[in-house]
């Protein structure tokens, strides 16, 4: 995976680009998961919520 941020000029700028390109892939959050060893059904578990979640939120907005 390769997230890559072009600068020209204001560092705080491409910081806060970076950053927000990092949420939208969901990179901060895998680094969380990996950091402790999951249980496979604890993984499963949180996979299979995480998935109502995003079809909940997809069924919102095409309301």
């Amino acid at each position: 995976m390769s997230i890559t941020v072009e600068v020209k000029g204001d560092i705080e700028k491409a910081i806060k680009v970076l950053k927000k390109r990092m949420q939208l892939e969901g990179v901060q959050k895998e680094l969380k998961h990996r950091r402790f060893y999951e249980k496979p059904s604890v993984k499963k578990k949180r996979k299979r919520l995480e998935a109502a979640r995003r079809r909940r939120k997809a069924s919102r907005r095409s309301s």
